[in-house]
């Protein structure tokens, strides 16, 4: 079973940078003779307070990620596959960024072929708060 934990949600003020990590376990992407693991892509999705849940950026198996305008050259997202980690390193942040921002699991590895739009796997969230 794939579990997703996240951490490094707080409050910044704006203009603020946040890191935030996700745990990944039960997860092993590896293919052995007779065996095809499940093959997942990972990333992060936000929903703020009445508002859908967003996916924010993806990243692909050779680390390349994906992310919505709204972030972009913002947040840079990356991913340790020896730690099963990945991160989201979220700088210039504004109060339009504050949402719970959640791990997931998916099957598409880009936000163009609709990673996120059904995840297989979730995480509980970790809560970024951006005021002054």
């Amino acid at each position: 079973q794939v579990k997703l934990e996240e951490s490094g949600g707080a409050s910044v003020e704006p203009g603020g940078s946040l890191r935030l990590s996700c745990k990944v376990s039960g997860y092993t992407p590896i293919d052995r003779p007779g065996y095809r693991s499940a093959r997942f892509c990972f990333g992060w999705l936000r929903q703020a307070p009445g508002k859908e849940r967003e996916a924010v950026a993806a990243i692909d198996r050779d680390g390349q990620g994906t992310y919505i305008d709204a972030v972009n050259g913002r947040f840079i997202i990356s991913q340790d596959v020896a730690q099963n980690e990945v991160y989201l390193e979220m700088t210039s942040l504004t109060p339009n960024d504050t949402a719970m921002y959640v791990c997931a699991a998916d099957r598409p590895c880009r936000l163009s072929a609709g990673w996120g739009v059904s995840p297989n796997h979730l995480g509980q969230g970790t809560q970024v708060t951006v005021s002054s």
